[in-house]
């Protein structure tokens, strides 16, 4: 199964963090940085999400009140049943962490790449992942707010208003000039997928810079690490199972049920790490710790599905415009991202 490189510079930037941390002004120059990358990077989510496709992803609004149910309804669940293991198999900061990976949205990116791949529904795919990050923005603080409670390190009125200002208002604005910017990002989307890049490597110094000038990760161990990814491989393995087989249990056509699959079993990192370090403060470095884990991990064996999925003997004999697909008349000009 394939390492993406990108989770390797995570790790490389950890490991500066863990050198290097940032202390004092430095720590608050990289912070107010950090903050303003991510509403840079929601700005242009905003632009380069198409609004015809955007309203004819309504359509298929099955599609995505399933990944949306999966994502914030089922994952929760599961998030809450793992209390259990706590402190068998995970510390109380750790369960914290995973908890909130489980109330994070969707990703984009890498639901469109692998439902591509596995010749599913982009266009389904590139608007379930949207849906979710959008309402996820809400939603993920006031979920925390419920389900963390104290522990969620300082959720607070003010902090959902953060979250709306440096997620939401960038990603209207990104919308608001896609008329007049949407072309620019298309064509210069390689080098703005650095900008994507480099803006969480920014995110995940600050919060792992703080995690280490508290002393936070000496409640670390080895071990546990070991028993949190063994925990967060089972998690990860029952969304994939129930996603495609409940998909198909709700009839949806092969095409959408990878799109479901895909965009319904993964977390966004890129959505987790603001919300995170404006949620847990000084703690955001334990808090998404599991969720890096999870992220490279979803990566791999999706990576993996996606390739078998393309060569189901049910792929040849589906036909490409199977009933109950939405936005089919767009399949070819959506932005594959």
């Amino acid at each position: 199964m394939p390492i993406d490189p990108y989770v390797l510079l995570l790790l490389a930037t950890v490991g500066v963090a863990a050198l290097l941390p940032a202390r004092g002004v430095a720590a608050d120059v990289a912070s107010g940085a950090s903050t303003a990358a991510i509403a840079f990077l929601f700005f242009l989510y905003g632009a380069r999400l198409s609004t015809r496709e955007a309203v004819d992803g309504l359509k298929h609004w099955r599609l995505h009140v399933t990944v949306l149910a999966c994502t914030f309804v089922v994952f929760p669940v599961f998030g809450l049943a793992a209390r259990a293991l706590v402190p068998a198999l995970l510390t109380q900061p750790l369960y914290q962490g995973l908890l909130f990976l489980t109330l994070v949205p969707s990703t984009i990116q890498s639901s469109i790449a692998f439902t591509s791949m596995a010749r599913g529904n982009v266009p389904a795919a590139i608007c379930a992942g949207s849906f979710s990050s959008l309402v996820g923005i809400v939603l993920t603080p006031l979920l925390a707010a419920g389900l963390l409670g104290g522990d969620g390190g300082g959720f607070s009125a003010d902090s959902l208003l953060k979250i709306v200002l440096q997620l939401l208002v960038p990603f209207v604005a990104g919308q608001l000039l896609r008329p007049r910017i949407g072309g620019f990002v298309t064509r210069h989307k390689k080098v703005l997928g650095l900008v994507d890049r480099g803006s969480i490597l920014l995110v995940v110094y600050t919060a792992f810079s703080e995690g280490m000038v508290r002393g936070i990760w000496h409640q670390v161990s080895a071990v546990r690490l070991v028993e949190l990814l063994a925990v967060e491989a089972v998690l990860l393995a029952v969304m994939l199972v129930l996603t495609w087989y409940g998909a198909r249990a709700l009839r949806f056509g092969r095409e959408d049920r990878i799109a479901i699959q895909f965009a319904g079993s993964k977390k966004s990192l890129a959505s987790g790490l603001p919300m995170a370090s404006v949620l847990f403060g000084a703690h955001a470095s334990l808090a998404v710790l599991p969720l890096m884990l999870f992220h490279q991990m979803q990566l791999m064996v999706c990576a993996v599905i996606a390739r078998r999925r393309a060569h189901d003997p049910e792929a040849s004999v589906t036909p490409p415009s199977a009933p109950g697909s939405a936005s089919r008349a767009t399949a070819g000009t959506g932005p594959k991202r």
